[in-house]
């Protein structure tokens, strides 16, 4: 270890899930504050983001890979205090934001090296803090898998959540067309502001015929899946793909096998958290290179909702779960 832990608390504040279930379950607690291992890094954090799979964790539904941390938080923004051995790049006093496999929800965590980001400049921490899930989401499902290119267009279910106000943002910087759809008038309205081309509410509208008449699209990033995903094979162009991330609205679909033929589409889907570090770290030079620079220009901004403190986490997630949020929630930890 290159540095002097002696500056560093023993124990941490951090918020645990004591068992499955409702927000409530979520409690301030005291944990020991962890050592970074080999090409890690200990971030002490300022703010975490608060993301739809902590949700799921929270439920019991979504397990932290074998290794991480029992902790909620995939993201989060701070300084590195501490770096573990063969770690390049990264010096004690950084500034960065990182993907994390667990552990957000406290005032100290591990990242591997690779997972870590430049806090872009002109951004503020909480800003920071909101970027690393969704980014890396978006950029690897969308443009790394579905090689969505200019003048093409993406249909994003969601368009006001988390994952949808960044794929019309980073749509649109890249010069592709965005359809959302929201369950809500005053969120498509809200989604047209955030760039979007076309909005339909998408329990009222027949939004698969109107997109089909209106040109169709090319990539679709899904988090509902269920009955939406045969909805989404309908309005598909030629070559289109599908990439699901979530299933909001069901595990299973039934799908017509002769639209996939016919139109030569391809089907994929993907979690963030299970991937390797070795594809996180590619992802993080892509978006590095790619995404950060139309960050740091205002191109590209991210969207804050609401900033809660950390023993207020399960306040935050009620309000994710409420739907009534437009962009991220946030968790505001240190200075």
């Amino acid at each position: 270890m290159m540095n002097n832990m002696s500056a560093i608390p023993k124990t941490m504040s951090a918020i645990e899930i004591t068992e499955p279930g409702d927000p409530d379950v979520l409690r301030l607690t005291e944990r020991p504050t962890p050592l970074p291992a080999e090409n890690e890094v200990l971030i002490r954090i300022a703010a975490a983001g608060v993301n739809r799979p902590d949700v799921l964790q929270r439920r019991g539904l979504y397990p932290p890979p074998p290794g991480a941390s029992d902790l909620p938080g995939l993201e989060a923004a701070g300084e590195i205090v501490a770096v573990g051995e063969d770690v390049e790049g990264w010096s004690t006093g950084d500034k960065v934001c990182a993907l994390f496999t667990g552990g957000g929800y406290a005032q100290y965590a591990l990242a591997n090296a690779g997972s870590c980001l430049p806090v872009p400049k002109g951004l503020s921490i909480d800003e920071a803090a909101a970027l690393p899930e969704t980014f890396f989401t978006v950029w690897a499902n969308v443009f790394d898998d579905a090689e969505l290119k200019a003048g093409e267009t993406l249909l994003v279910h969601g368009g006001t959540s988390g994952i949808g106000v960044t794929a019309i943002a980073m749509a649109k910087a890249f010069g592709a067309k965005v359809i959302a759809t929201t369950g809500s008038d005053v969120k498509c309205r809200a989604a047209m502001r955030l760039g979007a081309d076309a909005a339909y509410h998408y329990e009222q509208d027949n939004w698969e015929e109107e997109i089909s008449k209106s040109g169709g699209a090319d990539v679709v990033l899904d988090i509902a899946g269920g009955d939406f995903v045969a909805r989404n094979l309908v309005c598909l162009n030629a070559g289109g793909r599908h990439v699901s991330i979530a299933f909001l609205r069901g595990m299973e679909a039934t799908v017509n096998i002769f639209t996939i033929m016919q139109k030569r589409l391809r089907l994929s889907g993907s979690t963030m958290k299970a991937r390797s570090f070795e594809d996180k770290t590619r992802l993080a030079e892509g978006l590095h290179a790619h995404v950060w620079p139309l960050l740091e220009t205002g191109a590209i901004r991210p969207v804050i909702d609401q900033v809660f403190p950390l023993a207020e986490a399960a306040k935050a997630h009620t309000h994710m779960e409420s739907g009534a949020h437009t962009g991220k929630i946030v968790l505001k930890i240190g200075g």
